[in-house]
């Protein structure tokens, strides 16, 4: 069991090594995120870390550098979801109701 967890943190560390993604200022609903992975990358955890503070999804504002500034967007305030251009949104999976 040990070695399972051991290997298991392991190779999430190798793979999170390629390259470094961090939220470097989170004022509100405003996020300033450094990465040197790839746009799409950004994107997933940019509307990961929105979505884990309830908001609907992460819009994307601009690009300087390796620097990416987004807004988390709430549902009922009727903004839409942008995207970095050239990168896509996953939409949001929900149980049904039966």
């Amino acid at each position: 069991m040990k070695k399972i967890l051991l290997l298991t943190a392991i190779s999430g560390l190798i793979l999170t090594g390629c390259y470094s993604t961090q939220i470097n200022m989170s004022m509100g609903n405003m996020r300033l995120i450094t990465s040197s992975a790839n746009p799409q990358d950004v994107m997933d955890f940019a509307t990961t870390a929105c979505r884990n503070d309830f908001y609907e999804g992460a819009s994307f504002l601009s690009k300087a550098g390796k620097e990416y500034r987004f807004k988390c967007v709430k549902a009922e305030e009727n903004e839409i979801l942008t995207p970095i251009p050239g990168t896509t949104i996953a939409p949001v999976v929900k149980a049904e109701v039966k």
